[in-house]
């Protein structure tokens, strides 16, 4: 069973003549371990594709599966298996990495140890500094951080290198 599956995946924004497609009949699949980059000019689709497979858009036409589970009849199965870094994710000012973390760890009922995942993405150093004092790279650091919580069977990353330094892109 592939990780994503789509078929003649369309998304229209609009009607008639002024109708914008972002999509148009993507059929995609990707393997189950297999590393998958979108890549394309602004507006060619990428995050309107990603945000489908979420479930925060409808396509227009055609469907999606995510780890064998439709993502529109079973969207919270797929938000259960899957991190998620969405693109321009922006911190909690008045939080802490670790209480970022903490919060994500309640939310997917997950018990990993949170200065291992500080550790993983390069910031236990900034574990009780408030977010808001963040640089863009930390910030984003942070943000995969709490993407990894669960131990996701699937990682989505949208702009993943956003704001990061060359050694932050490693």
């Amino acid at each position: 069973m592939p990780a994503i599956q789509t078929d003649d995946l369309t998304k229209r924004f609009g009607s008639g003549e002024a109708a914008i497609v972002a999509l148009d009949g993507l059929d995609l699949t990707v393997d189950r371990g297999e590393v998958f980059g979108f890549l394309g000019p602004n507006g060619a689709g990428k995050s309107t594709t990603i945000n489908i497979l979420l479930n925060f858009l409808d396509p227009t036409e055609g469907r999606a599966e995510v780890l064998g589970y439709d993502v529109q009849s079973e969207s919270m199965e797929v938000r259960k298996r899957t991190g998620v870094l969405p693109e321009g994710c922006e911190v909690f000012e008045r939080l802490t990495a670790r209480e970022h973390v903490e919060w994500m760890k309640e939310t997917k009922d997950a018990d990993e140890d949170t200065m291992e995942i500080l550790e993983t993405v390069g910031i236990p150093e900034a574990a009780d500094r408030k977010a808001g004092g963040f640089s863009k790279g930390m910030q984003q650091r942070l943000a995969l951080g709490m993407a990894l919580v669960g131990d996701p069977e699937l990682l989505i990353l949208d702009e993943p290198s956003s704001g990061l330094d060359p050694t932050g892109m490693q």
